[in-house]
């Protein structure tokens, strides 16, 4: 099916005198997670991770991945004829060097400009034009050939109350604004969905587990356009808008409202979050302002109201996660599969109010499939859950009070030794970063050893970032705080961690073929005390379910780490064992126990 797709692809590239086309991973908004219509790398070759680039040429086809997806991809490319490209391993090429390769004296590039980011394709023009060759952008071949393509979602827009967000449009609208008089702009521009439903404080159902909506925003200092799909906005968020002097256009006039913008001299927008079709479409007289939206480290630090309520959201998050450990440590005799486990998290999150949906695709991984880092059980992988061994859950939520992602890893029957030491690391590093205490002005890669550490001195390490920041009731991936010592980017500074950011703490350790250990919490920084020496910051751990003590070792651990988890597994007893029943809380009070 793939081979034959690639073949129809080729055809297309021949009759247009294409030598390289390009397939991204993104919708129109450089979304990391796209719905099922925009999926086209994954159509074209049934790799069906959320990051990879495939490049096709004439005679052969190549897919670049990040070392989340090694194992994954290296599985689901077999047969198709595409080879894979592990990106940042020793001797593999940049993505741009291998297309200016292939790119023929006086041939041609190819790819669909609208998903193509702006900030990439600067990067393919330059190495078109450095081998004299052209380019073409504004032709999608993928959807000529996409039989039975996927609609995009039709459901209503919604609004978030100001009790769940904590500050009303009009009050984002003017700090938006105010950072774009500091900057000199006389617009600003905004493609990314969670930038935009942020500001406009409403969320949509156009990508699974990312509640946005589809559509771009442009704004001045006194009036701003929201382009979208009009089928999905409703007569009170028109009104709503108007009033706030917004006005609603359809979704695809953005492209041709600013080839023909006249009176504004400079745009605000960040290369890195439009599609290049907007950015080249730009009239010549506009200027560009390139830097981050503001409003991208406006919703990465949140307010009281959301604090609060993410606490609420972890809360009962803490009560699924745990019920599961229950259900899994007093039925080991059942028949039960990966997928019968993400199945009964999502019953159990299902009893709690104020549920919407799972914020991304569950990873529930027993045995080797734990080694796969964001491995999804589908029909045809779902496997029973052993007797011996280690399974390894990560899935999160998206409640009114928030978003949640969560990984535990639970022993069941007997585990080796050696397992059980790699699990003790993994958790000693867990709470290493998490108990950390920090000066003001550090970020996530001045932190990133400290969650490292436990497995460098087994000289041992995990391939993917140690955290990341957490939308609320957004994509549970966000920026621009992180935890991570390698930067994706050359130049991109990495941000201080502020009061308010919420991001994730996730060491893990794999074996190909055998294990996955990760172990995750969420954490929000927060001012410590402040003194001769300046201000000192700290975290305090959002989500609550148990560790598997099971899986820990403690002499291998020092005291202070003992103390650590001990006063961790204290909180979460104290505040799940209230709403769980007797038989619950007595299991749940050995599983918290003292070490």
């Amino acid at each position: 099916m793939i081979t034959d797709r690639i073949g129809k692809l080729r055809q297309k590239m021949q009759e247009r005198g294409i030598t390289v086309y390009v397939v991204p991973s993104a919708d129109c908004h450089e979304s990391e997670y796209v719905c099922a219509h925009y999926r086209a790398r994954e159509y074209m070759s049934g790799f069906t991770g959320s990051a990879g680039t495939l490049v096709i040429t004439m005679r052969e086809a190549g897919l670049w991945t990040d070392g989340r997806y090694f194992l994954q991809a290296e599985q689901q490319l077999q047969g198709t004829g595409i080879r894979l490209f592990r990106m940042g391993e020793p001797e593999v090429p940049e993505l741009e060097a291998y297309v200016k390769e292939k790119l023929a004296e006086g041939g041609r590039l190819g790819f669909d400009g609208r998903v193509m980011g702006a900030f990439q394709a600067e990067r393919f023009f330059q190495a078109a034009g450095e081998r004299g060759a052209d380019v073409q952008m504004t032709e999608d071949l993928v959807g000529e050939i996409w039989e039975e393509r996927p609609g995009i979602p039709d459901k209503k827009v919604f609004l978030l109350e100001e009790c769940y967000t904590g500050e009303g449009t009009k009050k984002k609208l003017a700090r938006v604004r105010l950072e774009m008089e500091k900057a000199g702009a006389d617009a600003h521009v905004l493609a990314s969905l969670c930038d935009i439903a942020w500001i406009l404080n409403l969320r949509g159902d156009d990508i699974p587990g990312v509640p946005v909506v589809l559509s771009y925003l442009y704004m001045t200092q006194t009036s701003g356009i929201w382009y979208v799909r009009e089928q999905v906005v409703t007569e009170e968020i028109v009104k709503k808008l108007s009033n706030l002097g917004i006005e609603i256009r359809e979704y695809e006039k953005i492209y041709e409202d600013l080839e023909e913008l006249t009176g504004v001299q400079k745009i605000l927008l960040d290369k890195k979050n439009v599609n290049s079709r907007l950015l080249f479409g730009l009239p010549e007289s506009v200027q560009v302002i390139d830097q981050s939206n503001p409003s991208e480290l406006m919703k990465a630090v949140k307010n009281e109201t959301e604090l609060q309520n993410l606490r609420t959201a972890h809360l009962k998050e803490g009560l699924a996660f745990t019920r599961l450990m229950y259900w899994l440590k007093t039925h080991a005799e059942e028949e039960i599969t990966e997928r019968d486990v993400a199945e009964y998290l999502d019953t159990r999150r299902k009893e709690q109010v104020h549920y919407l949906e799972q914020s991304f695709a569950p990873i529930c991984a027993w045995g080797p499939h734990g080694a796969i880092v964001h491995y999804s059980a589908t029909e045809e992988s779902d496997i029973r859950i052993g007797t011996d061994g280690l399974l390894l859950v990560d899935a999160g939520g998206h409640y009114l009070e928030g978003t949640t992602d969560t990984t535990r890893t639970y022993v069941l029957g007997s585990v080796s030794e050696e397992q059980k030491r790699m699990f003790t690391a993994v958790c000693r590093g867990n709470l290493n970063l998490a108990f950390a205490k920090f000066l003001y002005g550090c970020t996530g890669s001045h932190l990133d050893i400290l969650c490292r550490k436990p497995l460098w001195q087994m000289e041992a390490d995990y391939k993917h970032g140690t955290g990341h920041g957490v939308g609320y009731l957004l994509n549970v991936h966000e920026g621009p705080n992180a935890f991570r010592w390698k930067q994706p980017e050359a130049g991109v500074q990495p941000a201080v961690l502020e009061a308010g950011m919420v991001t994730t703490d996730e060491p893990g350790f794999y074996l190909e073929g055998k294990y996955g250990i990760r172990t995750e919490n969420e954490l929000v920084c927060k001012k410590g005390i402040q003194n001769v020496y300046g201000q000192f910051m700290e975290f305090e751990i959002l989500t609550l379910t148990p560790v598997d003590l099971d899986g820990i070792l403690p002499e291998e651990m020092t005291s202070q780490e003992r103390d650590w988890l001990n006063a961790y597994h204290r909180q979460v007893y104290e505040t799940l064992s209230p709403y769980m029943e007797e038989e619950e809380r007595q299991w749940l009070r050995i599983y918290t126990r003292k070490i």
